[in-house]
């Protein structure tokens, strides 16, 4: 560590905001300080949508989800994953 970062207190989130801008943690910190960390528990954040499909796509979606005994739109996600990431 080359020197001690002192955090001082901020009247809103805009003032920190700016402090954590234009603070240079090179100043403070050499990377052997830095421990590796993680997050099990952490889940990727998710947004709901909305799309227009044919009722017949959709009931085949449920019937082989059902089939499989996966939630419907849990399938249309890993369809939707498997076609993006291969290619």
């Amino acid at each position: 560590m080359k020197k001690p970062l002192k955090i001082p207190k901020f009247k809103n989130e805009d003032e920190e905001r700016e402090f954590w801008y234009n603070l240079d943690l090179s100043k403070y910190f050499e990377p052997s300080d830095f421990e590796p960390v993680s997050f099990p528990n952490l889940k990727p954040t998710s947004r709901p949508i909305s799309i227009r499909i044919p009722e017949y796509l959709l009931g085949r979606v449920k019937e082989k989800a059902n089939a499989i005994n996966v939630p419907y739109q849990s399938l249309i996600k890993m369809y939707i994953q498997k076609g993006v990431f291969s290619s």
